[in-house]
């Protein structure tokens, strides 16, 4: 068989690897589903009231009843980032999983593409992504979020949220291969926490003190929700950092870096697994 015949094949039998993991705990997919719903109750309904988001005029609107469908607006373009970053989790857990498990060994003895072995995961994982983020939009919706732009800006903000959220699997691969032991990498997929909360997903960073306010306009995720909300037409928060004046090529740039850092790392670091010392 040829090289990217194998590639082809071993990606199609990996996605389907996982993909009948889903299909058998369709649990999996109720819990991707489940923390960025509760987000919305809390953050849209319990939070936005004392929340200030900027008018269509880019002012700061004044906080309370007045501005709870704007905050709702303001919000759901960062709980789509927030199912894109959370790409870490699931992957690092289940490469952790297969590390402990022997499973990385036994696909290592085989005559397979590891390349596509680890491709194969990652779009399987994006094509779970669309059904969570299509059901989160459902749920935007009736909580009052509207896209404000056209079609075709929609559908490029979704694109680069599943763009983003390819690249953080390709993270979760890495860290759960060099982690190893599924114990481990459930405990470091706290860490993500504050990676999703040093941003301006939920609130406005100009409120933050300066130190805090740079890094969170400098955090990738930040771009991501920047550029949703500039490309669905809802309210944000003007930031005169580059990443924020310019979110659509910085999210693109963030992706570009991190994919072209953890993709070789991740595939080499499957490739050469308990190989150290023989």
């Amino acid at each position: 068989m040829s090289a990217p015949a194998r590639l082809i094949g071993d990606t199609w039998t990996s996605m389907l690897r996982v993909l009948l993991a889903y299909r058998r705990s369709p649990g999996l997919l109720a819990a991707s589903l489940g923390v960025p719903v509760v987000m919305v109750v809390v953050f849209g309904y319990v939070f936005g009231s004392a929340v200030a988001v900027p008018d269509a005029a880019g002012t700061s609107g004044a906080s309370g009843a007045g501005v709870g469908g704007g905050y709702r607006e303001f919000l759901m373009p960062g709980l789509f980032a927030m199912v894109a970053v959370n790409g870490i989790m699931p992957t690092m857990v289940g490469a952790a999983r297969d590390v402990g498990r022997g499973v990385t060994d036994r696909l290592r003895s085989m005559p397979v593409s590891r390349t596509g072995l680890l491709l194969g995961q990652t779009l399987a994982d994006l094509l779970v992504s669309v059904v969570v983020l299509a059901m989160l939009a459902g749920v935007g919706l009736t909580v009052g979020w509207r896209v404000r732009g056209s079609l075709a800006d929609a559908a490029a903000a979704f694109g680069l949220l599943l763009v983003f959220r390819f690249t953080m699997t390709w993270v979760g691969l890495l860290l759960g291969l060099a982690v190893g032991k599924e114990e481990a990498a459930g405990q470091l997929a706290v860490a993500v926490i504050p990676l999703a909360m040093v941003t301006n997903a939920f609130v406005p960073t100009g409120g933050m003190p300066g130190w805090l306010a740079a890094l969170a306009d400098w955090n990738p995720m930040s771009a991501v929700v920047q550029a949703g909300r500039e490309l669905f037409g809802n309210p944000s928060a003007p930031s005169a950092a580059w990443p924020m004046q310019h979110a659509a090529p910085a999210t693109l740039l963030w992706c570009g870096l991190l994919l072209l850092l953890c993709g070789p790392l991740a595939v080499r670091k499957f490739a050469t697994h308990g190989t150290r010392g023989r």
